[in-house]
């Protein structure tokens, strides 16, 4: 953020507001955020603008738009404001063994089954008092998410996300080719021709292809797409129903699938570079306990996960 040179002191009280402007892009969602008239939030834009010398949102049909000095200005108010948050509402050191709290993860059901088995144990284990929730929010909306506190992280690959959050590699998955155990065609290993000859099931996420499936593309390979779904889970079950199916997954979930006892595993016909796990979070909770807390869980929980 460039400097500011105001001879007048700004009042601390002033960024809070700005915080909930830049949260709701609304006079009145702000007002009703902070539990205070619209004209209050009104009289401190009008103040912030006077500071800045900057207009710092303008009005866009229903809703406001923050200007570029807005934007610039947003990064650092909201990463004092989580301080002041963790300030506040952290009078002592977070302490997982005595703690009664929800934590609310971000993931697909594909992070479900991968997750969810392992972090249950260290729950159990390291904060008996906690519990977890689980949601299922497009990948554009994830990042506001985040913001708003309604989540404390988001588990996945390389989510559609936007610069400001932090984000850290928990873990590595490779790729394999999941096929019927009732497929007569395919034997120990599929070959190339068979594997752009047979029926597809590729998965799609908020209008986008996975990037593995990208990765399939980026080679050049022409897949018959015979069904796009968001749901991980259905695709074994759909294999099993007409083993003519295959699908390409990360190999953790494929682990799991194999499990079932009618699917079959397989490297895939070329080499696909594996592709990175990551654990993502806000600015504005960077610094507070309870989610450091759980970021190291997390890190310990899948440094050394080889799926």
């Amino acid at each position: 953020m460039s400097s500011i040179h105001n001879d007048k002191k700004l009042d601390l009280n002033l960024l809070t507001v700005f915080d909930a402007l830049i949260r709701e892009l609304s006079v009145t969602r702000a007002a009703e955020s902070l539990d205070v008239s619209q004209s209050a939030v009104s009289h401190s834009l009008k103040r912030l603008r006077d500071f800045f010398n900057d207009p710092l949102f303008v009005k866009v049909g229903d809703g406001m738009r923050p200007t570029p000095k807005a934007e610039q200005l947003a990064v650092s108010i909201l990463s004092v404001m989580g301080t002041i948050q963790n300030s506040l509402m952290t009078q002592t050191r977070f302490d997982p063994g005595t703690a009664i709290r929800t934590f609310k993860f971000c993931m697909t059901d594909m992070g479900e089954l991968v997750f969810l088995p392992r972090m249950i144990q260290e729950f159990k284990r390291r904060a008996p008092g906690c519990r977890i929730q689980t949601l299922q929010v497009r990948p554009e909306d994830i990042a506001a998410t985040l913001e708003s506190g309604e989540a404390d992280l988001a588990l996945g690959s390389q989510l559609a996300m936007n610069d400001e959050l932090y984000q850290q590699n928990l873990f590595v998955h490779k790729f394999v080719t999941i096929v019927s155990r009732e497929n007569k065609r395919v034997k120990s290993s599929i070959t190339l021709e068979q594997f752009t000859s047979m029926k597809h099931i590729v998965i799609n996420l908020g209008g986008k292809t996975t990037h593995y499936d990208q990765a399939l593309d980026d080679h050049g390979i022409k897949r018959d797409v015979f069904l796009l779904t968001p749901h991980y889970l259905v695709i074994p079950t759909l294999i099993q129903s007409d083993p003519e199916l295959i699908a390409t997954v990360p190999g953790e979930l494929g682990r799991v699938f194999e499990g079932y006892g009618w699917i079959r595993q397989l490297k895939p016909p070329v080499d696909l570079a594996p592709f990175p796990i990551c654990q993502y979070w806000h600015p504005r909770f960077h610094h507070d306990e309870a989610n450091r807390w759980l970021r190291q869980l997390m890190k310990e929980t899948y440094d050394k996960f080889l799926p």
